[in-house]
C-alpha cells in the first residue's frame, strides 16, 4: 500500500494488498487505514462524469466520486489507468483517469463539481499508472495528446499520461507515485497480462 504524505485521508493499493473489488481484500485494507470497509465507488466507463457520495456503496455510472461525509471513504479501482485523489478542508475526491477519460477531462470535471459544492481543492496525489515507457498507441490515440506524445522504452509512440493530468491539476500541489503498472513490480496491469484485478484509489474525510 502507498501513503502519499503528507496528505492524509488517501492510500493507493497495490498487488499486494489484493483485488479491491473482493469484500476480504477490501477488509484487510480498511483495518489497516482505520477506515470503514463500506465505500462509495461508481461504476466506471471511461468518461467525465464526477458524483457526490453520501453513503457507500455503488452511486452511479461514473469515473470520479467525491464526498463531503466525514468517515466515508470514497474509492475507484485501475489496472493502468491513473487513479487520482483530490482534497481540500471540506471533501475529497477520487478519479479514474485512462486516456478516454483524461481526453474528456474527468480529473477537471472533478475538481470543478468539487468546487461548485463547497470544496475547495488543496492537494492532489497520484497513485501507480502506465507510463509513457510503456503505454504504446496508435496515431489515432497519440492526435488526442499533441503535448504528450512520447516513446516507449522500444520507441514505439507511446502518450506521457503524466503530462496531461498535470495540465489539468495546474498548480495544485501533487504527490506522484513515479511508479510504472506495466513493467514495475506490484502493480495489477491489464496491458501486461490482462489482469481482471484491480487496485484501488481511496479517499476519506478523517473525521
Amino acid at each position: 500500500m502507498i501513503r502519499p504524505l503528507p496528505w492524509p485521508g488517501a492510500a493507493f493499493t497495490l498487488a499486494a494488498d489484493g483485488d479491491q473489488r473482493i469484500p476480504r481484500c477490501r477488509q484487510i485494507v480498511a483495518g489497516k487505514l482505520g477506515i470503514s470497509p463500506e465505500w462509495a465507488t461508481v461504476r466506471q466507463v471511461h468518461g467525465n462524469r464526477a458524483v457526490e457520495a453520501t453513503r457507500s456503496g455503488v452511486v452511479e455510472e461514473a469515473d470520479a466520486v467525491f464526498t463531503k461525509v466525514k468517515g466515508l471513504p470514497v474509492a475507484v479501482m485501475a489496472a493502468d489507468c491513473a487513479p487520482v485523489v483530490v482534497g481540500g478542508p471540506a471533501g475529497v475526491g477520487v478519479a479514474h483517469c485512462g486516456w478516454r477519460g483524461v481526453v474528456a477531462g474527468v480529473l477537471s470535471s472533478l475538481v470543478d463539481k468539487m468546487q461548485s459544492n463547497g470544496i475547495t481543492p488543496s492537494w492532489a496525489a497520484v497513485g501507480p499508472f502506465i507510463g509513457p515507457c510503456c503505454f504504446e498507441v496508435g496515431p489515432e490515440v497519440a492526435a488526442r495528446f499533441p503535448r504528450q506524445v512520447s516513446r516507449t522504452r522500444i520507441g514505439q509512440t507511446s502518450v506521457d499520461l503524466g503530462g496531461a493530468l498535470g495540465e489539468q491539476l495546474g498548480d495544485l500541489p501533487t504527490w506522484w507515485s513515479q511508479r510504472c503498472t506495466l513493467h514495475e513490480p506490484g502493480c495489477f496491469s491489464y496491458r501486461r497480462n490482462a489482469s481482471s484485478q484491480r487496485m484501488a484509489a481511496i479517499a476519506w474525510v478523517i473525521p
